[in-house]
């Protein structure tokens, strides 16, 4: 695992450390360790976790300086892409947000384990955002939702001038453009669309800033995200 994880932060342009790799790959084992008992990921092959998860993951770095910034990652699972990225910018202020309970639990059970600071929040997004309305420089997601619906999710978290990090696979650029009522109506402007091929697959960021406050109305409640998106 470490070895492409090494290998494959090199052709990204991600500089990692000795430490940094090795703690990264601590977390992606005790993802694949605790899988055994909770459903977590379907990807368990040590390689295929590298460039799944934690490569996929790393391209966050590369499309957003986190450094003394705040990050919410919504919907964020077993932790990606939050997780990796509290552990390669340790400067970061990560909060993990999933409704999940017991996959909330055993992260805030093993992160301090691991030495890796993050914050985890177990509530839906759209109701959780009455705390946190635009209060976070990025709002990231990852194998969440559609565009169309993920925005209306995440969007209402980010602070003027803040970003959307939205990362996604082959059909960015075709959900992008079925996201475009969305995208004027929560306050964001689509700023790059940065590509990553990673195991000769395209992976692809979609970075939309953040120009004007979110209407108060959005989020809805989610059967009505769902139902009739924006």
């Amino acid at each position: 695992m470490k070895d492409t994880l090494t290998a494959g932060a090199r052709e990204l342009g991600i500089p990692l450390s000795e430490a940094t790799a090795d703690k990264l790959c601590a977390f992606a084992e005790a993802v694949v360790n605790q899988n055994e008992v909770m459903n977590l990921t379907a990807i368990t092959e040590p390689a295929a976790v590298a460039k799944l998860h934690l490569l996929d993951s790393l391209t966050l770095l590369q499309v957003a300086d986190l450094k003394g910034k705040s990050l919410i990652d919504v919907g964020c699972g077993a932790g990606f892409p939050g997780v990796p990225a509290a552990i390669a910018c340790p400067e970061a202020r990560v909060t993990l947000l999933d409704s999940l309970g017991k996959r909330m639990q055993w992260l805030e059970s093993v992160l301090p384990q691991l030495g890796i600071r993050a914050r985890c929040i177990t509530a839906r997004a759209e109701e959780a955002v009455k705390d946190y309305r635009e209060s976070f420089d990025y709002a990231s997601s990852r194998a969440v939702a559609r565009l169309n619906i993920l925005l209306e999710l995440t969007a209402p978290y980010v602070r003027l001038g803040g970003a959307v990090l939205a990362l996604k696979g082959a059909a960015a650029r075709e959900e992008l453009e079925e996201a475009k009522g969305a995208v004027k109506k929560l306050g964001l402007k689509v700023e790059e669309i940065r590509d990553f091929h990673i195991d000769g697959a395209n992976h692809s960021i979609i970075v939309l800033r953040k120009i004007a406050h979110t209407p108060a109305q959005y989020p809805r409640r989610f059967a009505k995200i769902k139902q009739s998106p924006l």
